[in-house]
């Protein structure tokens, strides 16, 4: 069986991006919480429907102190302002997250 690179194998530049800037700058900053962060990162990648980097950001966010009540309120929220269909997968995927707690 084959694995397949992950695109930080790939393209170890992005994950050098990711690791040095995303994180270790832009998520270091003082004028957010580490919580609301996720908040914003979550609503964001529901509403441009980026589902692999939703799944990550969700367990993030309830890691970064963001509770399930929160995610499920965000999650309705949403579905009127980025569509239903993206408030459904990201129910989708925020089942999946709860239910390996």
């Amino acid at each position: 069986m084959v694995t397949q690179k992950t695109p930080y194998e790939l393209v170890p530049q992005l994950g050098r991006l990711r690791d040095e800037v995303v994180y270790d700058d832009v998520w270091e900053q003082p004028e957010l919480s580490k919580r609301d962060r996720s908040l914003i990162t979550i609503s964001a990648l529901m509403a441009l429907y980026r589902t692999p980097e939703l799944r990550g950001h969700l367990q993030r966010a309830l890691d970064n102190g963001v509770t399930k009540d929160e995610i499920r309120g965000v999650i309705t929220h949403l579905a009127f302002y980025a569509g239903w269909p993206t408030a459904v997968n990201a129910g989708r995927l925020a089942a999946e997250i709860f239910d390996d707690e």
